[in-house]
């Protein structure tokens, strides 16, 4: 479990690694898979496994290779947590949260909405972990996000901020529905009342990018439920360090979360619409 909110400072006496390097070394990961992302945007796509709403192609499972070798050779105590598979020892006191192709379902239909999200976690008690680093490249923008706990969030180098907005609406809300039918029995009633609310709900395909969105005040908010530890743990470090507000927790039985991202003023008016919208 990664717990949201760690404290701001964090302690690696008993770790040999650098923030700054680890956050140099993430961003050239994201960077190297980004670019075979762009080179092979326009090639025929390899499906390794697909369902009703989810694909899985070979160039996730390559871009995460790409990934690892980078990450493992900078921090080679470290080990990886992809959704293409796990590399490194299990007991490892640093672990890489990563996925390599956020929005693949948007990528293998050709629509430029997708992402690399890296994160860094220390492991902070047992199995509990604390995000550290985070990075989040869209190579179709060239929007680079990234945060070290303790410091400001920086969209391309610059200070970003989460917005102001205090009322529902005003807000544009992004709204996701995972990938299974739990998730859309649970959020579908959700979406019906919040539609009514905001000024515009959107759905964008690519979980980091529409934490990241929140954190540079493009969104007020992102709610979502079944959503696994890599969409989120890089997008969700850079909102807190915007001054957001990275409401997640485990759902019962699973290792997905519940997550309500949003500028700080927003969440308990996102709760009681969903509570209103499961009474009807």
């Amino acid at each position: 479990m990664e717990h949201g909110n760690a404290s701001s400072g964090f302690s690696n006496s008993n770790m040999n690694f650098s923030p700054q390097r680890a956050l140099q070394s993430a961003t050239t990961a994201a960077r190297a898979a980004g670019r075979l992302m762009r080179r092979e945007q326009s090639a025929v796509k390899k499906i390794n496994e697909q369902s009703q709403h989810d694909i899985k192609l070979e160039l996730d499972v390559r871009c995460q290779k790409l990934i690892e070798k980078i990450l493992l050779r900078a921090l080679p105590q470290s080990a990886v947590l992809g959704e293409e598979g796990v590399a490194g020892a299990a007991d490892a006191p640093l672990r890489w949260v990563v996925d390599p192709i956020d929005g693949t379902v948007n990528y293998a239909y050709g629509i430029p909405h997708a992402c690399v999200s890296i994160a860094l976690q220390t492991r902070v008690g047992s199995g509990d972990f604390s995000t550290v680093v985070g990075v989040v490249y869209d190579p179709f923008c060239e929007d680079l996000w990234t945060a070290v706990r303790g410091g400001p969030a920086r969209l391309n180098g610059k200070v970003i901020h989460v917005s102001g907005r205090k009322e529902l609406a005003e807000s544009i809300v992004s709204i996701g529905f995972s990938k299974t039918k739990e998730s859309l029995k649970e959020n579908l009633p959700v979406f019906n009342v919040l539609v009514q609310r905001v000024r515009k709900i959107r759905m964008m395909g690519a979980a980091a990018l529409a934490l990241t969105y929140v954190a540079s005040g493009r969104f007020d908010a992102y709610i979502e439920s079944g959503i696994s530890l890599w969409d989120i743990a890089a997008g969700g470090l850079i909102l807190e360090c915007a001054g957001g507000e990275f409401w997640h927790r485990p759902l019962p039985g699973s290792a997905q979360y519940r997550m309500i991202a949003s500028n700080g003023l927003l969440r308990a008016k996102l709760e009681a619409v969903a509570r209103a919208a499961h009474k009807l």
